[in-house]
């Protein structure tokens, strides 16, 4: 395996294992990184090792051993950390693969505790669980990197600072941290499934299906995991040729039948326990969008319904794309003009596409442009750039196609 897709699919085991030895998520970090640069020199001349998580978590640790040596004040922790190395390996732990959930579940909760800012919790997760850069976490809050990455240096020392365990907590405490955690693993999903990471979405629905174990009577739980399995199941339809493929025309034969009825049963759980939360509202919109023809009104009614439960101007984007299918896309542009997410490349796109239908095809070039600008992965890309030719001046098409 290429040491990037080692660093795709294990940063998260590798940095939470870490933690757990550590006790320090500063120190956990600056190791586990040293420890891929390392392998990065390494392993192209002396081949992968036979366990390359098991290497990297070793590595990581007796780096952070050599640092702890040379600081005189944490020799006492030294020693024990030492001693925990000598009484036996902990590498054997990374190949079962029951412990993986637990591991991650506890970094998970340490990072979201009450203690923090909500924000701060969701992004230190996203930064330390999935490996994301300051960058795209800052895309996926809509705030610049500078910001994102002064929110991130404070909540980590303020659980520095403040001795925050990295454990799961007692289970009379675990709702007072869920929304956190929810909102963590669901931007963990999102950035996978609209990034192109199919390890952070797979990462995700792993850490929803613990959650599930963990908490299995909480219908926002239960919601979560049928709203991740109900857009997952869609996944081999997505693309086609290199291009997103917009839902309408994907081949639903390609979908995982699997994944929905579970997705299905898991959201008929959630609604006998009586749930009526965000997660549940998403999940029923996802299931109404499997079905064909799609119940637009019922669907623009659940958003205007997440609308007041949230607040978030994306629901209200998604809204509109609702109520343009209902009453005509006027209708919905008179609800995104309404909206600020000018640094949101699907709000671009879905003003574009609504342009184009009413035939502003010089306003709908220009949307597309932005979004194109704004797009971070090549699949979405294509796709835009064939929209931006379809809306382009004769004089300009070729131009603007050469120049994507």
């Amino acid at each position: 395996m290429a040491l990037d897709a080692v660093f795709r699919d294990q940063w998260g085991r590798v940095l939470a294992t870490l933690v757990g030895i550590l006790g320090d998520l500063e120190l956990a970090e600056e190791a586990a990184a040293e420890a891929f640069a390392i392998a990065a020199e390494r392993w192209p001349r002396d081949g992968e090792p036979t366990n390359p998580t098991g290497w990297l978590v070793a590595t990581a640790r007796n780096r952070a051993i050599d640092q702890l040596r040379r600081q005189r004040t944490l020799a006492a922790k030294t020693r024990l950390l030492v001693r925990d190395v000598e009484t036996g390996p902990r590498e054997a732990l990374m190949d079962d693969a029951a412990t993986i959930p637990d591991e991650r579940l506890e970094l998970i909760f340490a990072c979201c505790h009450p203690a923090l800012a909500l924000e701060a919790q969701v992004a230190l997760t996203l930064r330390t669980l999935g490996g994301l850069s300051t960058d795209e976490i800052a895309l996926a809050f809509l705030v610049p990197p500078e910001t994102m990455s002064k929110r991130l240096t404070r909540a980590k020392r303020k659980i520095r600072d403040a001795g925050i365990p990295f454990a799961v907590p007692p289970a009379h405490r675990l709702p007072d941290r869920l929304a956190a955690v929810l909102a963590v693993v669901y931007l963990v999903f999102n950035q996978g499934w609209g990034g192109g990471r199919v390890d952070l979405a797979a990462q995700a629905i792993q850490l929803g299906r613990a959650l599930a174990e963990l908490m299995p009577d909480e219908p926002e739980v239960l919601a979560l995991l049928a709203l991740m399995l109900l857009h997952d199941a869609r996944r081999a339809a997505r693309l086609r040729d290199g291009q997103v493929v917009p839902l309408d025309e994907q081949d639903r034969a390609r979908w995982d039948r699997r994944q929905i009825d579970d997705g299905r049963a898991l959201l008929r759980r959630a609604v006998a326990r009586g749930g009526g939360g965000p997660y549940l509202v998403q999940a029923a919109i996802a299931d109404l969008h499997l079905c064909q023809p799609r119940d637009w009104r019922q669907i623009a009614a659940l958003y205007a319904t997440l609308a007041r439960q949230t607040g978030s101007p994306v629901v209200e984007m998604n809204r509109a794309i609702a109520v343009a299918e209902i009453d005509g896309p006027a209708a919905g542009l008179a609800i995104l003009d309404r909206l600020d997410l000018h640094h949101y490349r699907y709000y671009h796109s879905t003003r574009a596409e609504l342009l184009r239908r009413v035939g502003r095809d010089g306003e709908a070039h220009h949307a597309y442009r932005r979004a194109l600008d704004l797009a971070s992965t090549e699949p979405e890309r294509r796709f835009l750039a064939d929209r931006l030719a379809e809306t382009a001046p004769p004089a300009a098409s070729r131009t603007d196609r050469a120049g994507t």
